[in-house]
């Protein structure tokens, strides 16, 4: 049964954020406390499902590849949902959320052109972003509008893709849980390194 629950909790996270469109679409009562819970809710499958399945040394290569793609899809489902409920804040800000989505699909391009392969390299920097990108939409959910906290989330979100992307070109074959740049330039040279047992590996 344990086992199970790193992908019952990866799942999970599919689910909820198809749920939250959803909801969003439906437009519930009460939807902004049920999108903070559920959004939330996805956040911590996104902790857990990896560091459970180190512990139970289960974190394979498809578990970490299927991993980012919903994550992903986890992510795009919580905006979607977030600009039925908030349209005009995505309109105003459509030019700098073209750019963000450019590169971050420009990530995905790179490394099925090199590698025939997704990304699944779940960097520092990702991580650091996701956590931004989360503060962000809680933010948007409950007032329809992100000034200082969006920008910052911007700017981390195009320099943690052009490290992704800096970090595919590095590696010589495709590797998963790359937390660096720098990590990725070591292991081009054939030199081994460390991951934490919490966050990587």
């Amino acid at each position: 049964m344990k086992p199970q629950i790193p992908k019952v909790l990866l799942f999970s996270r599919l689910v909820i954020g198809l749920t939250m469109v959803v909801l969003s679409s439906f437009h519930i009562r009460n939807y902004q406390t049920v999108a903070k819970v559920l959004l939330t809710t996805g956040l911590l499958t996104d902790i857990f499902d990896g560091i459970i399945a180190r512990q139970l040394n289960i974190s394979t290569q498809k578990f970490r590849r299927l991993d980012s793609t919903i994550d992903q899809v986890f992510f795009v489902s919580a905006a979607v949902a977030t600009y039925i409920q908030c349209p005009d804040f995505f309109t105003s800000n459509v030019l700098k959320l073209i750019i963000l989505t450019g590169a971050e699909a420009l990530t995905y391009l790179t490394s099925f052109f090199k590698f025939r392969k997704e990304i699944a390299t779940h960097s520092i920097g990702a991580k650091i972003w996701s956590l931004l990108l989360f503060a962000t939409l809680i933010q948007i959910i409950l007032q329809c509008e992100s000034g200082i906290l969006f920008n910052i989330c911007l700017w981390v979100g195009l320099l943690t893709r052009l490290e992704i992307i800096a970090i595919i070109l590095a590696l010589k074959k495709w590797t998963n849980d790359v937390p660096s740049f720098y990590h990725a330039l070591k292991l081009r040279h054939g030199k081994a390194i460390k991951r934490h047992k919490l966050f990587n590996g």
